[in-house]
């Protein structure tokens, strides 16, 4: 990866290759080798955009609508929000290649699905994005100003800590990308 080549975020295409990508989480692999295209163009349950630089596969990002319970968010989070369901964009899943990863891409991946939210805040109705973090995730989204949201899951003793599920109000994102 060469910083003076562009990298492009656009939809996954039938004629991507996934069949390499590594993200060194075993589900994410899995996911975007397998299903994310069959998921995008056969059964519609979300988008998948990936960030590309010279014909190679960086890092992937997919998203679907959603809406979520105005009670699931604090008070301070929900602000002058109506108590009913609120339309959200929930990041389903973001991997970035192994040989990428450190570079940025992750944030570029971000910057483009923050961009998809604000698109649909203007087409449709969005209030934020939302999306369950995985345990070592959380300082990463952390990091842009997603903040938990909704009660934890507690009493699981077995298995790997629950992903958290986390919050980025729309507001934020149009302020920072000056676009209020």
């Amino acid at each position: 990866m060469t910083s003076s080549t562009t990298i492009e975020f656009r939809k996954l295409s039938k004629k991507d290759s996934r069949a390499g990508f590594s993200c060194g989480e075993p589900e994410l692999d899995l996911f975007f080798q397998r299903y994310a295209k069959q998921n995008q163009y056969r059964h519609y349950l979300g988008v998948t955009y990936v960030g590309v630089q010279d014909g190679v596969i960086l890092g992937f990002a997919t998203v679907s609508p959603c809406n979520i319970e105005a009670e699931a968010l604090s008070d301070e989070q929900r602000g002058k929000l109506p108590a009913y369901p609120l339309p959200m964009l929930r990041l389903a899943r973001l991997g970035v290649s192994t040989h990428a990863q450190g570079k940025g891409i992750g944030k570029i991946l971000l910057r483009g699905v923050f961009e998809l939210a604000l698109k649909m805040r203007d087409d449709m109705g969005c209030v934020g994005v939302v999306t369950d973090a995985k345990p070592n995730a959380v300082t990463f989204y952390k990091r842009y100003g997603f903040e938990a949201y909704g009660i934890p899951i507690e009493g699981r003793s077995v298995g790997p800590p629950p992903p958290l599920p986390m919050f980025l109000s729309i507001k934020t994102i149009a302020k920072a990308a000056g676009r209020t």
